[in-house]
């Protein structure tokens, strides 16, 4: 038996799970640990890091849909069958974070939603928080599936430029949500957002400016703006066919997810 803890992680993944080896799995430094999460339909493979000789971490995958997998432990050393040492169960579940990414998305031509999102940022949370805030629902929306005419603007792209309205950008922009921002600006839309008044005259660039946010400014304002550092903390997918490969930067963990 070993021990996941916690033994859920939100769909979109990115979250550390730590694995507490039994007295028998505690072995010598040359074997080498991955966990296997068998779905219904997708499989991942996760490497793991040792943190002690008792416990090894790794990174949640990002999974198709929520329900209960199997997770096996596998250890494989030079020269050896791949054997599996231990079993357990384990749940993909929706979080608060997914909600929030799935109603943004939803909202992006709402004008009644985005009016409700400028009546959230009145209780300004504090930093911490935004920035906790930031990094979920920006892998929330980045594991979407968004529809393919899906835009920044919403749905109607009739509306002319001209037209005085909140955006999903004004949205990131007000409480500084630096990650959130770089992902909408790869968005369809995204960078047409730049140059929308709302019904005060502010763009998301004067927000920035005004809200005194000077790496979101820079990011919106630079012709040649680099991923904030602070997303490159999270991690880097490669997608080839049915196979795709993460690493994760900070635990330095690759997963391979294959249909």
């Amino acid at each position: 038996v070993m021990k996941l803890n916690p033994q859920q992680a939100p769909l979109y993944g990115d979250s550390v799970i730590t694995v507490q080896l039994t007295e028998e799995d505690k072995v010598e430094d040359d074997v080498v640990f991955y966990l296997v999460f068998t779905g219904s339909t997708v499989q991942h493979c996760t490497s793991t890091r040792k943190i002690n000789p008792g416990s090894l971490e790794t990174i949640s995958p990002g999974h198709d849909c929520c329900e209960t997998v199997k997770v096996a432990l596998c250890a494989s050393r030079e020269g050896h069958p791949v054997l599996v040492v231990a079993e357990e169960s384990f749940q993909f579940v929706q979080d608060e974070a997914y909600d929030a990414a799935q109603f943004l998305a939803t909202c992006a031509g709402n004008q009644q939603a985005l009016n409700f999102t400028r009546f959230l940022d009145r209780s300004r949370p504090p930093a911490a928080d935004v920035d906790f805030l930031d990094e979920k629902v920006a892998l929330a929306f980045r594991h979407l599936k968004l529809p393919a005419e899906w835009n920044v603007l919403g749905a109607d792209q009739s509306l002319t430029e001209n037209i005085p309205r909140e955006t999903l950008m004004h949205f990131a922009v007000r409480l500084g949500l630096l990650r959130l921002t770089w992902f909408l600006l790869q968005q369809p839309g995204g960078r047409g957002a730049l140059s929308i008044h709302n019904n005060e005259g502010a763009t998301p660039v004067s927000l920035a400016l005004e809200r005194g946010y000077q790496k979101l400014h820079q990011l919106l304002t630079e012709e040649e703006a680099k991923e904030p550092d602070s997303w490159s903390t999270l991690s880097h997918t490669v997608h080839s066919g049915d196979y795709s490969v993460k690493h994760h930067r900070g635990l330095d963990v690759y997963m391979l997810t294959a249909e």
